[in-house]
């Protein structure tokens, strides 16, 4: 079957796993979903012969209908992107999801780029200059960024930079005070805004990257085609770009994808820490809250981003290595 046509047909079955996934793990959490949410209605003074037309108008779902007619209800409101509607904050989770993907999108994103680009030129570097000085000392460096949890590096931050210094905001992805738009002032309050969370998550993965670009370059220029290239008389920046960095580089192209990934998952803790308004912080806001709905929603989403991630990797993985497309290797 042809390459493409078979990674695409993957992509349905793996959003219906991760749909059934997200059903039965509320499921399973202590109480489960419908138990917390009649408690919750009747603390609001909603009539207890009412509580399961609330819920079934939250949820989509009928809480007295047999389990498997629940799950038939749930995946026919996901096919319709019907996700019901959040508690705690009243309105379609569809909406808070929408509202709060871009954040999201837009950290993890600019974030991964950076880390991408300063880990691989430091460990172009490192590769190039094996044993100096400076090689020990990066090395040591990445090391140390390796083992340092990326949401230390924000709390920090967070607290001398925002805290006791009063160089960067605290929270929030835009000052209140200036209308959400197109305008100048309002591009410039949320790149302010981001600086910190993005700072924060790149330098937690430039240290990996790093030691990864130069183990894949020094194994590359022991090639003999690096060797024969000399030979040649090419210059070593030719060498360099067209010989050595191409072929270090090509490996870690699908990792940089799938990171952007599971990097989401990682947005989690760290919009939680500077209150960036993210599907991680709306996450755990509906955890706290008790909100099923909105947190099957954020987890679905999150889920399903990965997938997607991992799917693009697939597709243009097959451009840059033709072997991937014509089936001779499936290693990666």
């Amino acid at each position: 079957m042809n390459y493409y046509l078979r990674r695409t047909l993957r992509i349905p079955a793996t959003i219906l796993a991760v749909a059934t996934l997200t059903f039965g793990l509320i499921r399973l959490l202590p109480g489960g979903p419908f138990t917390q949410l009649r408690i919750q209605l009747l603390q609001r003074g909603i009539p207890a012969e009412q509580v399961n037309e609330r819920i079934q108008i939250l949820q989509n779902i009928r809480p007295d209908a047999p389990l498997w007619q629940q799950y038939l209800d749930y995946m026919v409101g996901v096919v319709q992107l019907d996700l019901g509607r959040s508690i705690s904050l009243g309105e379609p989770v569809a909406s808070v999801v929408a509202r709060a993907l871009p954040w999201t999108i837009f950290l993890v994103v600019t974030s991964t780029v950076l880390m991408f680009v300063i880990g691989v030129l430091i460990g172009a570097v490192q590769a190039y200059w094996e044993g100096s000085r400076f090689d020990k000392i990066t090395s040591g460096a990445s090391i140390f960024l390796m083992s340092v949890p990326y949401y230390i590096f924000a709390v920090v931050g967070l607290f001398f930079l925002s805290f006791h210094l009063n160089w960067f905001p605290t929270g929030d992805a835009a000052a209140r005070s200036i209308q959400p738009g197109f305008s100048l002032a309002y591009i410039q309050s949320v790149l302010y805004h981001a600086i910190l969370p993005i700072a924060a998550f790149t330098i937690g993965g430039i240290g990996s990257t790093a030691l990864n670009m130069r183990g894949n370059s020094i194994q590359v220029l022991g090639e003999e085609f690096v060797e024969v290239a000399r030979l040649r008389g090419l210059s070593d920046n030719r060498i360099a770009t067209s010989y050595v960095a191409k072929n270090a580089i090509l490996p870690m192209y699908t990792g940089l994808l799938l990171q952007i990934g599971f990097r989401l998952g990682g947005t989690v803790v760290l919009e939680q820490i500077f209150s960036y308004p993210g599907l991680g912080y709306y996450l755990i806001a509906a955890v706290n809250a008790n909100d099923y709905p909105l947190m099957m929603g954020c987890f679905l989403v999150i889920t399903v981003t990965l997938v997607v991630a991992v799917f693009i990797a697939d597709l243009t993985y097959g451009f840059i290595d033709p072997r991937i497309s014509a089936g001779d290797s499936d290693a990666y």
